[in-house]
């Protein structure tokens, strides 16, 4: 008997990380895996350079790649080799035609940006969502169910037009056991650690020892000029493991980063362009890392059958944490 297929289709490396664990629950099923892509004119930009700086190409879709190819994962670019019984994705902002119509899981992939000009002209004029940036995930309404971090986003999403009936509270991967960071072998401890974004910040200094955890995306040149200039005894990280620096720190500064609820979630003060009122509304369930076990029970449940059970969703979903009522691997 020929086992039912799912596309999982990724884009940046926290996405990617994210579906990769779910589907690790979902072993009797076959898998294929794409970068992120586009059907309209953002494909022919991309195979051009001009969206490199985008998951449609340059530096993202090649850690992508390169991902897929350490781990061994099947690929279908774009979808085309099968016909697929699921799709999984982690973002909406473009949703190629060919996967409209299939039964579709989208998993939150982490902070939402503000809402700006562009999120009302693609919610109320139909511009393209991505002009929005991420504070216009959801609004597609391409797929079947929205698994999201917590309570909180279910009455965001639900206040920015996403349906009711589609949204489910699992908590996310990645951000669902941040208290797994606190042991770990980064030897420094008791600083204010700064994570910069794509996007120019201003920093504040407490008189404390300052990290400097750059954005991948952001101007490395750029960026080093300017905190030697601003914070010259600072040191500066390309990379490394982002949450176990917040888990060593006892201050955070960012702007829009997701590790803001990392901070929080370890008690730590974090300082960002958001209220930290509304992020601690907005925090990740915390369930010991079980988001991905329970978004592939709602994966096998709905690839079995066009949609949950009614006594499925009142046991567990739009109104209240998901429990384990998913049957599992």
């Amino acid at each position: 008997m020929q086992r039912k297929k799912i596309l999982f289709i990724c884009g940046s490396r926290n996405q990617t990380t994210m579906l990769h664990q779910i589907s690790g629950h979902l072993k009797d099923y076959e898998h294929y895996y794409s970068a992120f892509f586009s059907d309209g004119l953002e494909r022919i930009f991309a195979k051009l350079g001009l969206l490199d700086f985008s998951v449609l190409g340059g530096k993202f879709r090649e850690q992508t790649e390169n991902y897929f190819r350490e781990h061994n994962l099947k690929t279908d670019y774009e979808g085309r080799k099968n016909d697929y019984d699921l799709i999984v994705i982690c973002s909406d902002l473009i949703v190629a035609k060919n996967l409209l119509n299939k039964k579709m899981i989208m998993v939150q992939e982490g902070m939402t940006d503000p809402e700006n000009i562009f999120f009302h002209m693609a919610k109320k004029f139909g511009i393209p969502r991505y002009f929005g940036g991420t504070a216009s995930t959801g609004l597609s309404d391409t797929y079947t169910y929205f698994c999201v971090a917590s309570e909180g986003y279910r009455e965001l999403f639900i206040r920015k037009g996403v349906k009711p009936e589609k949204i489910l509270v699992t908590g996310i991967p990645n951000f669902d056991d941040c208290a797994k960071y606190v042991n770990n072998n980064f030897p420094y401890k008791n600083y204010a650690l700064v994570c910069s974004s794509d996007s120019r910040e201003t920093f504040k200094y407490e008189g404390r020892k300052m990290i400097f955890k750059l954005h991948p995306n952001e101007s490395i040149q750029r960026a080093t000029r300017e905190i030697n200039n601003y914070a010259p005894d600072s040191l500066i990280f390309i990379e490394g493991n982002t949450n176990e620096m917040v888990a060593n720190c006892d201050i955070l500064i960012t702007m829009y980063s997701t590790v803001s609820y990392v901070g929080l979630s370890l008690g730590k003060k974090v300082y960002s362009y958001f209220d930290t009122e509304v992020l601690k509304k907005l925090l990740p369930i915390q369930n010991g890392g079980k988001s991905a076990e329970v978004i592939s029970g709602i994966c096998r449940s709905l690839i079995e059958r066009d949609s949950l059970s009614d006594l499925e969703l009142s046991q567990s979903g739009n109104k209240s944490n998901l429990n384990m009522n998913f049957r599992t691997a």
